[in-house]
C-alpha cells in the first residue's frame, strides 16, 4: 500500500508542481510545443528516478556535512547522459530545450525528492517515488504543452490538428499562446481546478 501511494500519490493530489509550486521555470520555457514538453517530462523522471535509487542505495555512507554535494555529483552524472543521448539520438529536441537540461540539475523537485526521501528510504520505495514525481511534473508540462501548441498553432507534434476549413472561415491562432506569460496562466488555472477538487473547504 504505501509503494502503491509513493508512486501514484505525486500523480493526483500530492503534485510537485501543483501541491508545492516547484518546476514552474521549465514549464514556462519548454511548453511552447508538445514535443519538448514531452521529452522533458521524461528526462526529469528518469533522472529523478536514478538518482533516488542510487541516493537511497549510498545513504548510510554519505556523511552528514556533504550530503548535498554528493547529491550534486549523482545528479549531474545523469544530467549529463541523458543530455548525451538526447543529442544523439532527438538533437532538435535537445536544441529546442537547450540549457534546460542541464538545469535540471537544480530542480527543485528533484532535489527535494532526494532530501526528504531518498535519504531515508529503501532504494524500491524511492525508485517508485522519483518515478510517481516524475511523472505527476510531466503530467503538468503536457497539458500546458497541449494547450499552448493547440491553440498558439493548431497543431500537435507539429501535426496540423486544426483543419484549414476553420482558417478560411476566418479562425486564427491565438499568438499569446507561444508567449511565456501564457504558459504560467495555464498553470495557474490548472491549480485552481486541482485545488477546487482535492481542497474543498467543509462548510
Amino acid at each position: 500500500m504505501k509503494n502503491k501511494e509513493a508512486l501514484l500519490s505525486p500523480l493526483n493530489k500530492d503534485n510537485p508542481v501543483l501541491v508545492q509550486v516547484l518546476g514552474i521555470c521549465s514549464a514556462l520555457a519548454v511548453t511552447s510545443q508538445l514535443e519538448p514538453a514531452v521529452v522533458m517530462g521524461l528526462s526529469v523522471t528518469v533522472i529523478t528516478a536514478f538518482s533516488n535509487v542510487i541516493i537511497s542505495m549510498i545513504r548510510k555512507t554519505i556523511p552528514n556535512r556533504i550530503r548535498i554535494i554528493v547529491q550534486l555529483v549523482v545528479v549531474a552524472a545523469l544530467v549529463t547522459i541523458v543530455s548525451q543521448v538526447l543529442k544523439a539520438f532527438a538533437y532538435d529536441v535537445s536544441v529546442q530545450l537547450s540549457v534546460y537540461v542541464g538545469l535540471i540539475i537544480t530542480n527543485c523537485i528533484l532535489m527535494g525528492r532526494l532530501e526528504a526521501f531518498a535519504m531515508t528510504n529503501t532504494p524500491w520505495k524511492s525508485f517508485l517515488d522519483g518515478v510517481g514525481n516524475g511523472l505527476g511534473y510531466a503530467l503538468i508540462l503536457v497539458i500546458v504543452g497541449f494547450v499552448r501548441e493547440l491553440l498558439g498553432n493548431g497543431t500537435l507534434y507539429g501535426f496540423r490538428i486544426i483543419p484549414s476549413s476553420f482558417y478560411d472561415a476566418g479562425y486564427m491562432n491565438n499568438g499569446m499562446m507561444t508567449m511565456p506569460a501564457m504558459a504560467l496562466i495555464i498553470v495557474g488555472c490548472v491549480i485552481w481546478v486541482h485545488r477546487a477538487f482535492f481542497y474543498k473547504e467543509e462548510a
